[in-house]
């Protein structure tokens, strides 16, 4: 059933500002649709607009009253509505608007807006890394030039002062992204040459990068797995490193890992496009979710935490939070890597990514000839093959797979046990 708009009346606006006057305290009346007047005994009234937007509920300040009329403020509704009909986050659009009435054509102003329409598309974690690369190292430098002022000398000079502090990757990454700031410029017709792109071939080179840090000898492997069971850190910490070297997913799909995406009936562990690593392969496959089955030891771990965390949105859930809480959030990668420190392993020897490595290794020399090389690499996620078959590789070795992970499971139990 649709809301009923227009539930207020000038007279009604009136006698809530008089009631609030009376009363001592705040008075609050919905128009419908989501917006609603607010009135306190000593402050200004004023319009609010409620809507929700990707499943999540925000509030957006429409204006006071009387500079903002009941006319008026429908108006605005009307507006705000229609922009969340056609995928468009209010918040988000009010904050570029400023940006650019205050920044002009400044390379923070388009930066800024360049990342507020494209930020959806990432991860959290990397839509955050991103932009602070932009403050810390280019903002200050060329943050109030004019983009299309900026020439190739200058945006070298930027990236040479990252590469001196021995940070070489973080430079050709922060060009990457200033790249992708000019290109979104010249698309926008606010700049006209793209310099990032003239300096790319003379940064520095970073050397080749060594493999994530990993045991390598079978008795340690086991002695790992032993001493994760005696870990006396947290349960929830616990619980998410045993699952760890049963999946060999990567670090941050772990922790971050949500009730919703796992089937226990079907025992498997359903990974969504935009929770994975491959950006590229899906945006051209936006369905091209990845599986992770769940052997008997790892299904038993997760019905183990149900207890404690189903009621809530993360498997893994923060001590910081509770589960089901307003501001619910997950643990962190560097939670579980902390946790690996705190059990005596140094970066040299091992790290929480290193769990892939040694599922790799071992399913190819432990067993080489009963699981090929296609199952492997599809189940670490790995791209195979040309874009047809990346297309489909998610519905593709699903019974391998399954005889895959129960045997690795089986396999770890054995090392565990000798």
């Amino acid at each position: 059933m649709a809301k009923v708009l227009n539930k207020l009346t000038p007279l009604t606006l009136k006698s809530i500002i008089k009631n609030a006057k009376e009363v001592g305290k705040a008075n609050k009346e919905a128009d419908g649709g989501g917006l609603y007047f607010i009135a306190e005994p000593n402050r200004s009234s004023w319009w609010r607009f409620d809507y929700r937007f990707k499943e999540k509920q925000k509030t957006l300040s429409v204006g006071t009253f009387p500079d903002i009329s009941l006319a008026e403020a429908r108006e605005l509704r009307a507006t705000l509505r229609n922009q969340v009909a056609n995928g468009i986050d209010p918040s988000q659009q009010r904050k570029i608007e400023k940006i650019c009435k205050n920044g002009g054509d400044s390379f923070e102003t388009i930066s800024r807006e360049w990342w507020m329409h494209t930020k959806d598309k990432w991860t959290e974690g990397h839509a955050n890394r991103t932009l602070t690369r932009l403050i810390n190292d280019v903002f200050p430098f060329l943050g109030k030039s004019a983009i299309n002022t900026i020439t190739a000398a200058e945006l070298l000079t930027t990236m040479r002062r990252i590469e001196n502090r021995g940070a070489i990757e973080t430079a050709h990454r922060t060009n990457q992204t200033c790249e992708a700031v000019f290109s979104y410029a010249i698309g926008t017709s606010r700049c006209d040459n793209n310099p990032a792109v003239a300096i790319k071939s003379v940064l520095k080179h970073a050397p080749p990068q060594k493999n994530f840090a990993r045991l390598k000898d079978i008795d340690e492997i086991g002695n790992l797995l032993k001493n994760i069971d005696c870990y006396k850190g947290t349960f929830i910490i616990q619980s998410a490193l045993k699952l760890m070297p049963l999946t060999f997913t990567r670090p941050n799909e772990l922790a971050s890992l949500e009730w919703e995406h796992i089937d226990l009936q079907k025992a498997m562990w359903i990974m969504p496009a935009h929770i994975k690593k491959q950006k590229k392969a899906d945006k051209e496959n936006p369905d091209n979710v990845h599986f992770v089955p769940l052997s008997r030891q790892a299904l038993a771990i997760l019905k183990d935490i149900h207890n404690l965390t189903g009621d809530g949105r993360y498997v893994f859930t923060s001590i910081r939070t509770s589960p089901g809480s307003k501001y619910e959030r997950p643990i962190t990668r560097e939670s579980l890597l902390t946790a690996i420190r705190r059990m005596g392993y140094s970066k040299d020897e091992m790290t929480s990514h290193g769990f892939r490595g040694i599922a790799s290794t071992q399913i190819r020399e432990i067993n080489k000839n009963k699981f090929s090389n296609d199952v492997i690499e599809t189940q670490l996620a790995h791209k195979t093959g040309g874009k047809v078959q990346q297309a489909y590789d998610h519905a593709v070795y699903i019974p391998e797979r399954i005889e895959l992970m129960q045997w690795w499971a089986d396999y770890l139990d054995t090392l565990k046990a000798n």
